[in-house]
């Protein structure tokens, strides 16, 4: 586990020097090079811009300046914790809620002010986030994905599947009107699933601008089955205006709000 972790980090260390060497990398080119699929190096691709270190275009890749990314950081976390804070706000007292690996969705934690809460998630990370003493923590423990701190497989599974939450908040890698929410991961789906399924109130889904209109691999919701949408105001209007189109319901964010 550990030898492959230090691949793909040697990997992505890789197609940061191609970019900074040349004005663009391909998608196959890489490939090629690395002997991966191209899906292997999408993942790669997508992961590196999610930090903020590429923009990804159809078929490749250019490099992003570093006053650019700075900039764009920041400015993507101010909406991601205006995100969390409003999605927050909507947990009530003695609400059962489910959080998924999404970081967004953690960062909601801090911010719950509501007494008798409890938070069943398979985000390992949960352990470093500091929450106030009515909120309780249930890791529903499975198998442990170092790399993203995601907690998978059939034990998770089996361990969700015997509750009924109040209401859930999910983040995703993308979301659209066409494709539904999306994954990186295939052993996140399942968990997904049940976490927007076994509710008896509100799904949350939570995507700033960066994920509308974005597809990843594997489909945790397809659009049809979409009801809540909490993004920020930087999202796409068109993509926006195809959401609602199908009757979902979509709150943007402000970084001038309070929440």
């Amino acid at each position: 586990m550990k030898n492959n972790r230090a691949r793909i980090k040697a990997r992505r260390e890789e197609i940061l020097q191609e970019l900074r060497e040349n004005s663009h990398v391909s998608v196959r080119a890489l490939a090629e090079k690395f002997h991966v699929s191209l899906l292997t190096i999408r993942r790669d691709l997508q992961f590196l811009e999610n930090e903020h270190k590429l923009e990804r275009f159809y078929g490749g890749a250019a490099p992003l300046e570093e006053e650019a990314r700075t900039e764009l950081r920041d400015e993507t976390s101010g909406y991601r914790d205006q995100i969390a804070r409003y999605a927050a706000s909507l947990v009530e007292d003695d609400d059962t809620i489910f959080i998924n690996t999404s970081s967004t969705a953690l960062r909601m934690i801090p911010y719950i002010k509501s007494r008798h809460v409890t938070v069943i998630t398979n985000n390992g990370r949960v352990i470093d986030i500091p929450h106030s003493p009515d909120v309780s923590i249930i890791l529903s423990g499975g198998e442990l994905r170092q790399f993203k701190g995601a907690m998978t497989g059939e034990f998770a599974v089996n361990n969700l599947g015997v509750v009924m939450a109040k209401k859930s908040f999910l983040g995703c890698v993308g979301l659209s009107a066409e494709n539904g929410m999306t994954t990186e991961m295939l052993s996140e789906v399942i968990v997904n699933q049940i976490m927007l399924e076994r509710v008896v109130g509100a799904s949350y889904i939570l995507a700033d601008h960066t994920k509308i209109g974005r597809q990843s691999s594997f489909v945790s919701c397809p659009p049809d089955k979409l009801k809540n949408i909490i993004t920020d105001e930087l999202a796409d209007p068109d993509e926006i205006a195809r959401l609602r189109e199908r009757y979902i319901e979509v709150k943007q964010v402000s970084l001038r709000e309070e929440y």
